[in-house]
């Protein structure tokens, strides 16, 4: 008789199969819960950008050349992978506080455990989609993104102005009349309180009113100036009817009116943070070979390669709040922490990388401080939390 009692208390085999099914059924649960609040607040984060910085900033431009409404609209969205990209590590960490904060609110959580998951796979349940959704941003911030803000900022130029054209291999071609410049590479300048443009690898193509190629310049650098451009290392070929000749100068200057702000702001060409990781690294390549600053290029490739260790640590570190101050708390509170914590991480990162430009060490120690100290101050709530 006690034998038969022991084996009646003993769960069925099938019992015991759905024993252990039940916490992958609920880690599923806790699954969807975030992922589903992280695209909602993705999705209101991504549509306020677009208004408030994207068409709003807009309005100032229509009416210049052939930029129209409808112009700033395509132009706009074209920035929304772009704006995704850049959005979804503060909408990660609001949003999965927010998921839950809301099981907490309900005592799901607390029910959750009590059916056997801990702590640690509750937390796993929130990173796992969060990673899969962050290595779809990488995907996207190194093809989608930086192509359809090329195509946009193209779109944009050309509209504003029928000279400027920028081409994805060949660089930027703009037109001065029957002259026209090609410049692979750029950058904004600044030096004692002077701003310009520089523009490297420049050639300058000139005919004549009958549509006849006169001269081939070449020059190492140009810099615009109030009245012009001053080229630097100039080659030029002359074309003549029976000769050609070819002439050097240290400097030459070039008396036109192309509009350095309206180059600068052409395309990608020169804006780091648009560009791709291995773009970035030929950026830094070609300007340490050639003695210039690479300070810039050097900030955001390291961005890019510490962008998922950001998204991760933000995310672990607010989960313990989820155990314990979010359990009273309404949307409210919950929002208003995750706030808090993205803005509170962003700020501490940008002053560690503003440091690092201008005391000049490791852009890479810059980047790894603040997740780590996210995680440590996570690693010790979480301890505290479970003891």
């Amino acid at each position: 008789m006690e034998l038969c009692a022991r084996w009646s208390a003993r769960p069925p085999p099938e019992g015991r199969r759905m024993t252990r099914l039940l916490p992958g059924l609920h880690t599923l649960y806790v699954a969807r819960t975030v992922i589903v609040t992280v695209l909602l607040t993705w999705a209101v984060l991504v549509g306020v950008d677009l208004v408030v910085s994207g068409l709003l900033s807009e309005i100032d431009n229509i009416g210049e050349g052939g930029y129209t409404t409808v112009s700033a609209l395509t132009y706009v969205l074209y920035t929304v992978p772009r704006r995704a990209y850049m959005m979804f590590p503060t909408a990660a960490v609001i949003g999965s506080l927010m998921g839950l904060g809301q099981l907490a609110a309900t005592s799901e959580l607390t029910a959750l455990r009590a059916l056997g998951l801990s702590r640690r796979r509750i937390a796993l349940a929130a990173a796992v989609p969060l990673t899969l959704l962050t290595a779809l941003m990488i995907v996207n911030g190194e093809t989608l993104a930086p192509w359809a803000q090329r195509s946009g900022d193209t779109m944009k130029a050309a509209a504003r102005s029928n000279d400027l054209v920028v081409a994805r291999y060949s660089g930027l071609w703009a037109r001065e009349g029957n002259t026209f410049l090609n410049a692979q590479i750029g950058q904004q300048r600044s030096e004692a309180g002077r701003n310009w443009l520089e523009l490297g690898d420049v050639r300058l193509f000139e005919f004549d009113d009958d549509g006849r190629l006169v001269s081939v310049a070449r020059a190492d650098v140009a810099e615009h100036t109030g009245d012009g451009w001053l080229l630097r290392g100039v080659d030029r070929t002359w074309f003549e009817e029976r000769s050609v000749t070819q002439t050097e100068a240290m400097e030459e200057t070039w008396t036109s009116q192309l509009d350095a702000a309206s180059l600068a702001t052409a395309g990608n060409l020169w804006r780091p943070r648009y560009q791709t990781a291995a773009d970035l690294r030929r950026g830094i390549d070609y300007r340490q070979r050639n003695g210039l600053d690479a300070a810039e290029y050097e900030e955001h490739y390291w961005g890019r390669w510490f962008y998922p260790f950001n998204v991760l640590a933000l995310c672990l570190a607010a989960i313990p709040f989820a155990f314990g101050s979010l359990r009273s708390g309404g949307l409210g509170r919950r929002l208003f922490i995750g706030v808090v914590f993205a803005l509170g991480f962003w700020l501490l990162q940008n002053q560690f990388v503003r440091m690092a430009g201008v005391y000049r060490f490791d852009f890479r120690i810059a980047y790894l401080m603040p997740p780590l100290l996210m995680m440590a101050v996570s690693f010790f709530l979480f301890r505290r939390r479970s003891g």
